[in-house]
């Protein structure tokens, strides 16, 4: 296998119909490809508007079964630029159980596996409780034709204990698909702060893990359900990938639609790896607590 492996994460704006984010997804997928990414990451459920701004059963009915329809595109899309992608899908499991899911399709278009979101966030305007079971599959690595690929999604995103155990598999990449933005009445005071943690909490994963680290974010305003122009929230994109050092590699901007590619190397995995020996000095004998909600 070569020394390097190259990443594209596609960052977009996404539109009120599902079809048009499926095409606009599929012609981004074509374009990385033709651009020469080998690893395409989508955003955090990119067929539409992020919906858990409200608590409404009508919404359910945007899930689908996998495979379905969206998946089989989505593995056309793989297969037809040659190319591993990672999607994002609101998963119809089964009647009154659904996932935040991604997925995984490798070069010939076989859908490799499934990782379901385990953190399942409720905040205001992001109340994902309401409508996704958490996770069940645990941490997943897929072995693509290009690469051990490390699923995790949005929320996963500041927890260490789900990048430590996603790269103890191997994962060359840990990708993250996302939808986080900031609240319009609080961008002034903390949006700098908030987008600025953000980025650096998968940094540091990149860093502890000796990985890469990709994170794609939409962009763009979506209001609220009740209209308010003060309200709603306003996706702050800066897709980035970070190097096994937690250096930024390549950063999008926070208000474009743009389709990051970089050059990932292995052989700096293990170089880092070598002189920051942090897999070699973990106490795994004394990690116990961990596993505990309150050590007390």
């Amino acid at each position: 296998m070569s020394d390097t492996f190259t990443v594209a994460l596609i960052q977009m704006r996404c539109a009120p119909d599902a079809a048009s984010n499926l095409a606009k997804a599929e012609a981004a997928i074509a374009e990385a490809a033709k651009q020469g990414a080998q690893i395409v990451c989508l955003p955090e459920l990119f067929l539409g508007p992020y919906f858990c701004q409200k608590e409404d059963t009508a919404t359910f009915d945007m899930a689908e079964p996998i495979p379905g329809p969206s998946s089989d595109r989505l593995a056309a899309a793989a297969k037809k630029a040659g190319v591993v992608v990672v999607g994002s899908i609101f998963e119809k499991r089964m009647p009154g159980v659904y996932h935040n899911t991604a997925t995984v399709y490798d070069t010939d278009g076989t859908l490799l596996g499934l990782y379901r979101k385990m953190h399942i966030p409720d905040d205001p305007l992001y109340y994902e409780k309401y409508y996704f079971t958490p996770g069940d599959l645990g941490w997943k690595v897929f072995d693509t034709k290009r690469g051990k690929v490390g699923t995790l999604v949005c929320w996963d995103q500041w927890y260490p204990e789900a990048a430590r155990l996603t790269a103890l598999q191997g994962a060359e990449v840990i990708f993250y698909p996302t939808a986080i933005g900031w609240h319009p009445k609080e961008k002034a005071e903390y949006g700098e702060a908030q987008s600025s943690a953000w980025e650096t909490s998968m940094r540091a994963h990149s860093i502890a893990n000796g990985t890469f680290v990709a994170a794609a974010n939409r962009i763009g305003y979506e209001p609220p359900p009740d209209g308010d122009p003060k309200g709603g929230l306003e996706f702050w994109g800066g897709s980035f990938v970070s190097d096994p050092f937690g250096r930024m590699l390549k950063k999008a901007s926070h208000d474009r639609e743009e389709i990051v590619i970089v050059s990932c190397s292995r052989k700096l995995m293990e170089d880092v790896r070598r002189n920051w020996p942090f897999f070699r000095d973990r106490r795994i004998d004394a990690y116990g607590g961990i596993v505990r909600r309150v050590v007390d």
